[in-house]
């Protein structure tokens, strides 16, 4: 919902009610990813998108028959490969909609949760999908950390169901995960009949540049079109200006291993945070890698430098204490090869590293690649779609 949570504000403000489609889960290859939504306008307007193109029309005419009978509805697609196909997609897939009417009458939190995603707060937003009783249907928590002055508001139907929601939702909110989850009518934990979508609004991951050169710009650049927060630091004030880095966020100058030490304790760093070390100077990346290999959560560590760098800063690593297990942490040399020459060209393949790492890719051409191309659906070859 995020890429079109302003259209859907100035129609919430306006008093207006707006159907909204949501992908609450996906199955072999969809093409979008859980969260993925597709607004109705009041005017017949159809903004963002669910499949990519094969669903849409009938996900707009689902959106006008909930508008006018004001009720939820979860609802199967199945993409087949000739349908995907014939609309431009490379790939079918079958994926999970629920069409719900918003406005402020039925989900009056919205303003406030709309504050906290602009402002950078995090905040999940639990929706029941799925239930024996369909009066359940539609209900919601909006659940903050457990610090935010209004924990959780709103109600999913019990007091049982609420607690297992709300703690479910908040360590996916913690993880900046979304999706559905599975429970008794009741909120057990092992049963099953009640699908909740949790759809978790999490600050942007952070990217860390360690080292203000020429390949850092590029990275920032990079590193914030793939949706990361970017800071650029270096201990050099004539090397980490603003104007050298104007797609980083922020321009940090500092000792790194002084600051990403700051940033920890200040619980600024998470398992989603990438750390990039490009200075290959002993002075600053031995003891900024020292900290980085060691800390509890972060999903990347990657230095820059060649092998003989490489060998050299291992050597250093260990004298300081650094264990094997730690350094295995360690992408070094930074990045896939690509065969990179430019900056550009080494940020795109300390880019690809990044993404291969997070989602399990192996790095290879696809044509040399047997199965399913996107890896974030579920496996549900046995589901009936529904045809589209």
């Amino acid at each position: 919902m995020r890429d079109v949570l302003d259209e859907l504000m100035t129609w919430w403000r306006a008093g207006e009610t707006v159907g909204v489609g949501t992908v609450v889960a996906t199955f072999r290859s969809a093409p979008r990813p859980a969260g993925a939504s597709m607004l109705l306008g009041p005017g017949g307007e159809a903004v963002g998108s669910v499949s990519g193109g094969c669903v849409e029309g009938a996900v707009y005419e689902l959106s006008q028959e909930v508008v006018d009978g004001g009720t939820p509805v979860l609802q199967r697609y199945g993409v087949s490969d000739d349908d995907a196909f014939a609309v431009g997609l490379t790939c079918g897939g079958i994926l999970d909609v629920f069409v719900e009417p918003v406005s402020q009458a039925t989900f009056p939190e919205l303003g406030d949760v709309a504050d906290d995603v602009a402002a950078g707060r995090p905040v999940a937003v639990a929706t029941v999908i799925d239930h024996p009783d369909p009066a359940w249907l539609g209900r919601r928590l909006v659940v903050r950390p457990e610090d935010a002055d209004v924990p959780v508001v709103g109600e999913i139907g019990s007091p049982p169901a609420d607690s297992a929601v709300a703690d479910d939702a908040r360590g996916l909110l913690a993880s900046g995960r979304t999706e559905t989850l599975t429970y008794g009518p009741d909120g057990e934990r092992r049963g099953e009949g009640m699908r909740v979508f949790v759809n978790a609004f999490a600050p942007r991951p952070r990217m860390l540049v360690f080292g203000a050169i020429d390949f850092a710009a590029a990275v920032a650049h990079v590193g914030s079109f793939l949706g990361y927060r970017v800071t650029v630091c270096d201990a050099r004030p004539v090397f980490a200006t603003r104007s050298r880095f104007p797609a980083a966020d922020e321009v940090v100058v500092e000792w790194p291993h002084k600051y990403l030490a700051a940033e920890q304790e200040a619980g600024a760093v998470d398992g989603r945070t990438v750390v990039c070390v490009l200075t290959h100077d002993p002075k600053f990346d031995v003891p900024v890698l020292e900290r980085a290999l060691r800390l509890p959560e972060v999903a990347y560590v990657g230095a820059m430098g060649s092998r003989r760098t490489h060998e050299d800063r291992l050597e250093r690593l260990r004298e300081a204490g650094v264990t094997d297990d730690e350094l295995a942490r360690l992408s070094s040399p930074i990045g896939l090869d690509l065969g990179a020459r430019t900056p550009e060209e080494t940020a795109v393949s300390i880019a690809a590293e990044i993404v291969a790492l997070q989602w399990g890719g192996g790095g290879k051409r696809l044509q040399d690649v047997g199965g399913p191309i996107h890896h974030h659906g579920e496996d549900a070859e046995t589901a009936a779609p529904a045809p589209v």
